[in-house]
């Protein structure tokens, strides 16, 4: 495993993150089942021998199952709360809560983010969060709102760092403005079949091709302030894995990149996607979802690869569906 200072922090993170949202199983208010708990065991001991040293939650993932489930491994394996780095994010509420006429929002109020991580930290069973990210955007915010819980949870040493999800360039400015400390991490959804944060940048000044991205500058904003960029869904979601009815061109022809390439180089295809964007000079951090230890296993094999940029190219040139300007 290779590791690197989280910028703004003192963080020594791994260049793979662990996502713990389907390890609770499926979303349930029951309890997990001992099979659960089994798998959920397995791959978070596979990711550890592995290097893995961060692991990504969120409240809603498995309805808080999923963090119920990772505070009974890590006691089973053994492992010291130094030993992990524990993300989690909040700030979306599904429908139904409080009650049953409340809608699908996402919440940025000082009540229900210090609410969320007294919840997030009773279900891991620790006293503080390694990082805490707001996980989409509130239209609704306040940021000197948001300033306040931030200093809250930091004075209560609930949280040591703090960061956002699928955030763009300006919204990061305006909520950095407010806060009094670094945001360290922007969690963006980032593969082979959604590389909007690169395309931006590759057709700037291309009369030929108006396609409207969602980037707006957000990949550049973030590298030059410091703050990481996480990947999740880096292997699009299983989509490249195997052939479906309904695929595409593109995607039929992005597949079959990644296996001659996988073939060529005697890996895996989710290795081979990991590195393309691990390839990325932005340092980005493959946030990696899987609940089979095999394809965690599998998954570490893209640490070894020495991508050359003709190799990069080839797959980014399929993933586009189009040529560059």
């Amino acid at each position: 495993m290779k590791y690197r200072f989280l910028p703004q922090s003192n963080l020594k993170v791994s260049s793979l993150i662990y996502g713990c949202m389907n390890i609770g199983g499926p979303w349930s208010p029951n309890p997990p089942d001992r099979a659960t708990v089994d798998n959920a065991l397995a791959c978070v001991r596979t990711a550890v021998e592995g290097g893995i040293n961060v692991f990504d939650h969120a409240d809603i993932y498995g309805g808080g199952r999923s963090e119920e489930v990772f505070s009974a491994v890590w006691s089973e394996l053994g492992l010291k709360r130094s030993d992990v780095i524990i993300q989690s994010k909040c700030g979306i509420r599904r429908p139904g809560e409080p009650n049953a006429a409340s809608p699908h929002r996402f919440d940025f109020s000082f009540d229900h983010i210090v609410s969320s991580v007294d919840g997030i930290l009773r279900r891991l069973k620790t006293d503080r969060l390694d990082i805490l990210l707001l996980h989409r955007p509130d239209p609704l915010a306040d940021p000197d709102e948001v300033a306040r819980a931030f200093d809250h949870l930091r004075s209560n040493r609930m949280v040591h760092y703090f960061g956002v999800s699928n955030h763009n360039a300006a919204q990061i400015a305006l909520l950095q403005r407010a806060v009094g400390v670094p945001l360290v991490a922007n969690q963006l959804e980032f593969n082979l079949l959604h590389s909007d944060l690169i395309d931006e940048g590759v057709t700037v000044n291309d009369a030929r091709q108006r396609a409207t991205y969602r980037a707006d500058g957000t990949l550049d904003y973030c590298r030059l302030n410091g703050i990481s960029v996480q990947a999740y869904s880096p292997v699009a979601k299983g989509r490249l894995a195997l052939p479906k009815r309904d695929d595409d061109e593109r995607i039929q022809s992005t597949r079959q990149a990644v296996e001659h390439l996988a073939h060529h180089m005697g890996v895996s295809g989710e290795a081979v996607l990991l590195a393309w964007i691990l390839r990325h000079p932005a340092k980005i951090l493959p946030v990696i979802g899987t609940t089979r230890p095999d394809r965690i296993t599998a998954s570490l094999d893209a640490l070894k690869i020495e991508m050359t940029r003709e190799e990069w190219y080839s797959l980014y040139l399929a993933g586009r569906g189009r040529d560059l300007p």
